[in-house]
Order: C-alpha cells, then sequence, then structure tokens
C-alpha cells in the first residue's frame, strides 16, 4: 500500500522475493493542464509489471476487496489514507509501516520535509508495527541516514527511500521467522510532524538565515517556499547562507549580485536567494533572471513580504 514515488523502490524490492497479490494506492487524479486523468508513481509501476492495483477512494470503507485477498503481510509506505482496523488485523503477520522518520520523533504526515526544516542533522527509516494511532506501533528496525546542507526534500526522499527498500525484505524474512524483538517507542520522545499548510509555505524572513535556508530546501521542489515581490507569490527553490551582518529591517533586499539577491533576515543575518519561479513561469536562476525582468523587480531597499 503506497502512492508516490517514495514507495516504488521499496515496492520494487519486495517483488523481488515475494509474491505480491494486491497493490493499493490513491485514486487517479485529474490534470487540469494536461486535461487528463494522471496516474500516481505506484499505479504507474503496476501498470508497467502487470500488477493488480486497487484504488479506493475511501480506504476505511471500501476495503472488501483487501479482506477478500489471502496474504500473509501488508506493507505500507506513504500510503496517504488511514487505514481502519479490519485490514490491520486481516494478514498473518500484521501490518507494517516504512516510515521516513526516527521514530518516536516526527510521527504524522510530513516527516521528512519537517526534519529538514526543523534543522535536524540526521533523520531515518523505521519500519514499524500499525496500529490504530498515527506512528504509534512498535518498532521492528531503524536506521539513520545524515542529512546534509546539500540536501533538499527531493533528495532526502530518494535516499530514505533506497534506504527503506534495500532493509525491508530482511525484516520481513526476520518477521516471518520470529526473529525480531519489537520495541515500544518512548512517549517522553514523541514529537509530530503534521500534513504541510499553506502557512507553512510562506517564507519568515524575521527567522534567521539559516532557519529561512533550511524552511526553503524543507520544501523543494514541491509545494515550494515563497515571498511576496511586488504583489506577486514568487516561489523560492534555492538559497546560500551568508555570513553578511545587517543593522536593519527584516525582508529587505539589501544587495544584488551577479548569481543572487541578498535579503535581510532575523538576528541580523542574511540571506542569498539564487533560484525562483514567478507566476506561471519556468523555475529560474537568479543570474538569468536578472538579465531579464529582474532588472526592474530586484531593486535596493525592496521589502519582501
Amino acid at each position: 500500500m503506497g502512492t508516490p514515488m517514495f514507495a516504488v523502490p521499496i515496492l520494487d524490492e519486495i517483488r523481488k522475493e515475494h509474491d505480491v497479490v494486491l497493490v493499493v494506492t490513491q485514486p487517479d487524479t485529474y490534470n487540469l493542464k494536461k486535461k487528463k486523468m494522471v496516474f500516481n508513481p505506484v499505479k504507474e509501476y503496476c501498470v508497467s509489471n502487470n500488477l493488480e492495483c486497487f484504488q479506493p477512494e475511501k480506504i476505511k470503507k471500501e476495503y472488501d476487496k483487501i479482506l477478500a485477498t489471502p496474504c500473509d503481510l501488508i506493507v505500507t509506505a506513504a500510503y496517504g489514507q488511514i487505514i481502519g482496523e479490519e485490514v490491520l488485523c486481516h494478514p498473518r503477520l500484521r501490518c507494517i509501516n516504512v516510515h521516513g522518520s526516527l521514530l518516536p520523533k516526527h510521527r504524522g504526515g510530513a516527516p521528512i520535509q519537517r526534519a529538514i526544516i526543523n534543522g535536524d542533522s540526521k533523520t531515518g527509516i523505521t519500519i514499524m508495527y500499525m496500529e490504530k494511532g498515527m506512528d504509534t506501533g512498535d518498532m521492528l528496525y531503524q536506521e539513520s541516514i545524515d542529512i546534509l546542507d546539500s540536501d533538499n526534500q527531493d533528495t532526502m526522499f530518494s535516499k530514505l527511500s533506497m534506504l527503506g527498500a534495500s532493509c525491508i525484505n530482511k525484516v520481513i524474512s526476520d518477521l516471518d521467522k520470529g526473529l525480531i524483538t519489537p520495541v515500544k517507542q518512548d512517549e517522553s520522545l514523541v514529537t509530530y510532524s503534521l500534513n504541510l499548510t499553506k502557512e507553512d509555505e510562506h517564507i519568515d524572513f524575521t527567522k534567521s538565515n539559516v532557519d529561512v535556508f533550511n524552511q526553503i530546501r524543507g520544501l523543494n521542489s514541491n509545494p515550494g517556499a515563497y515571498c511576496i515581490l511586488d504583489n506577486f507569490n514568487v516561489k523560492v527553490y534555492n538559497t546560500k547562507k551568508t555570513d553578511k551582518k545587517h543593522n536593519g529591517k527584516t525582508g529587505v533586499i539589501i544587495g544584488i549580485n551577479k548569481d543572487s539577491f541578498e535579503v535581510s533576515c532575523g538576528n541580523n543575518s542574511v540571506i542569498a536567494i539564487t533560484e525562483i519561479q514567478f507566476p506561471s513561469k519556468k523555475r529560474m536562476l537568479v543570474k538569468d533572471f536578472l538579465n531579464g525582468l529582474g532588472k526592474s523587480l530586484i531593486t535596493l531597499n525592496k521589502e519582501i513580504k
């Protein structure tokens, strides 16, 4: 059971050693720009590999097909819906989940993004039993990985997906042989990383340049962080931390370079913005933007909200 690209390498590895009798994923969506229904990455994988795919609108109500499918184990990886107790109790070996954090830290739907936004130096994969609560099940396996300054949401999704894929079959094998002793989560260490909101996407230049840097890379590439420049909602995808200091207001353009423009942040710090996107335009390096429309829009002492 999974939906985004995060789940595909995990599904692919499971198929190498096990018989996947059913794949459950989110329904197809309609793309307004392309004017057609589009498949999510797991559905595309199923079509390419001739796997049976079930796409209920609401898994809590439409689960008869799952109960009618005998199975030893259900593996979930970023499925995207809350699964009811009837399904959780169906497999012989119960249901397990591949979660993109070091539980009990970052329970919830956006653990990878918020680990970066929070400035964590490490994250990882936790494989645990699924229960009714949100990511509350006993842990079966954990492995950590560093978060580098060069990482963003996209790179960490890819790294953690591959990490989960590399260990999933050993966990399944050990679970089947009774070689794993489940470990309860320490409730005193629990934190939550709930799904992102529009407010999370708005850049807050009153925070330090480190916090702004982390926010922007934690949202790169989807949905992307944004600021308001001359009443335009401008997406910001890449920045550089600087050692410069300022003594003025935050959210002001205080420097313009060949490849970036500098904005004042909290704690007298400065961030250099290097890649942006205007509404209805493509992503663009600031060095290219400054050779065109940017000449009139990016000016010293202009405020950005």
